[in-house]
């Protein structure tokens, strides 16, 4: 399945999410961290692969932070970058971020990266975010974490089940509201901001102009992006990938979507590593 890739990289995007994908999911979200060789692992496809990219809800300095401080936390003294057939081709970007279901771009590489870029239409919506975030605050039960991610905010109630009935029912009334849009995620509810992208839509950028893309996911969130693979599949002929990275949490569809299937994040990991 994977020997399309392994055979010709300078045409192949490796593509994947972050949370319970290259990260494990944990209570508290600003807590999350990518396991031990992620980031490495990403960095080196970068090397080989045409288009090697994340695309999350999370904010795309985020994931910046992370793809960066880990790997200088790791990196040995005058390691040397690797080179591989996208250098040769001029078309290797080191890894390139799709945050906020596109809503925030950047790129990265073991050198150099990370400046934000937000949507146009994006800004004018940020002091509508911020008073709901206070609201959030100041209303949520104990145990139920708000996170503000600047352009949305997400309302977890993992560490507090027994308030996921007040959660669905604060984040629907202040979408009617404020004209935000409420959407149900892993344990929470996230606010985001009515303008029309989501990780299909982001992927579907990302992965312009080559002919083999994968993307790997472990939520309902990255459903969109595995529909947007069958679509490019099916219109313009792309080869085309869809792995769920397997858990407790697994929803349904999202496995019986897939064309492969891995153990977590560990699983994931292991798999990038063998399309060096």
């Amino acid at each position: 399945m994977w020997a399309p890739f392994l055979e010709d990289p300078k045409r192949a995007a490796i593509v994947t999410d972050f949370d319970g994908t290259l990260a494990p999911i944990v209570d508290d979200p600003s807590e999350s961290r990518p396991l031990p060789g992620a980031v490495d692992v990403l960095h080196r496809l970068s090397h080989r692969y045409a288009r090697v990219g994340v695309v999350s809800g999370r904010p795309a300095g985020f994931i910046v932070e992370h793809l960066r401080a880990a790997v200088n936390g790791s990196e040995e003294p005058g390691r040397r970058e690797e080179s591989g057939p996208c250098e040769e081709s001029g078309e290797c970007k080191g890894v390139v971020v799709s945050g906020l279901y596109g809503l925030e771009k950047a790129q990265v590489s073991r050198m150099q990266g990370g400046e934000v870029t937000p949507h146009p239409d994006a800004e004018g919506w940020r002091q509508v975010v911020d008073e709901v975030v206070a609201t959030a605050e100041e209303n949520a039960p104990g145990g139920v974490v708000v996170e503000d991610k600047g352009l949305s905010v997400t309302i977890h109630y993992r560490g507090a089940q027994e308030h996921e009935g007040w959660v669905k029912e604060w984040a629907e009334e202040r979408a009617r509201a404020t004209g935000l849009s409420a959407h149900p995620a892993r344990m929470s509810y996230e606010l985001r901001l009515p303008i029309e992208s989501d990780k299909g839509s982001a992927l579907t950028e990302l992965v312009s102009g080559l002919s083999i893309a994968c993307f790997a996911g472990d939520d309902s969130g990255d459903l969109p992006a595995f529909e947007a693979l069958d679509r490019l599949a099916r219109d313009e002929g792309m080869m085309v990938l869809k792995v769920a990275v397997r858990s407790d949490e697994s929803p349904p569809e999202l496995l019986e979507r897939a064309d492969v299937e891995v153990d977590g994040p560990e699983g994931m990991v292991k798999l990038f590593a063998g399309l060096l």
